[in-house]
């Protein structure tokens, strides 16, 4: 699958991905980021590159009031919008009556949320996460390298999951927004 890997640093969102495409018993290096801008957001995706392109150019970011608070906005807006442009796109399934997407990251405002396979958005304390096929051995890289900076920390991450995982490569993609953005 993949490994893309999120943190908060100084109110500075960073993410950090790999470039495995993998399919049915092979794995290629694929030109396509996993990491991509779409309006104040950051976004990094894993499994279905179709769920990528759908979620980077194939619906509008819904308009976000100031004073609603992130996670209700993406809760019920953002979550919603992109729940039914994946359904309408033909990216989401249902299985067993459970409508099942994808997972992805939003660096959002100086925070950092993940979005699961059922659409729930979850936010981690320690303000990193992962996601992926390689997330469990990022997801300890990540707490054992604490004190590198951001960039380092991620990259060696992706290094470490990279030798420990079969489906997550080289090379590697990291961005960033702005403190607040």
């Amino acid at each position: 699958m993949t490994c893309v890997i999120g943190l908060v640093h100084r109110k500075r969102v960073y993410m950090g991905a790999d470039s495995a495409a993998v399919g049915n018993r092979f794995i290629r290096t694929t030109n396509l980021p996993k990491i991509f801008r779409k309006g104040p957001l950051l976004i990094g995706y894993c499994g279905s590159f179709r769920m990528g392109q759908v979620l980077e150019y194939g619906f509008a970011l819904p308009e976000h009031h100031e004073e609603e608070p992130i996670e209700q906005y993406l809760v019920t807006k953002f979550v919603e919008a992109a729940r039914l442009s994946l359904k309408k796109k033909g990216v989401s399934a249902v299985e067993q009556n459970r409508e099942k997407g994808g997972q992805f990251l939003i660096g959002y405002r100086s925070r950092l949320f993940s979005i699961n396979n059922d659409f729930h958005v979850g936010d981690m304390q320690d303000e990193f996460d992962c996601i992926g096929s390689g997330a469990v051995v990022a997801l300890g890289a990540m707490k054992a390298l604490e004190g590198l900076p951001p960039k380092e920390r991620i990259e060696r991450s992706l290094e470490i999951a990279s030798y420990y995982t079969p489906d997550v490569r080289a090379p590697f993609h990291l961005r960033s927004l702005p403190p607040g953005t």
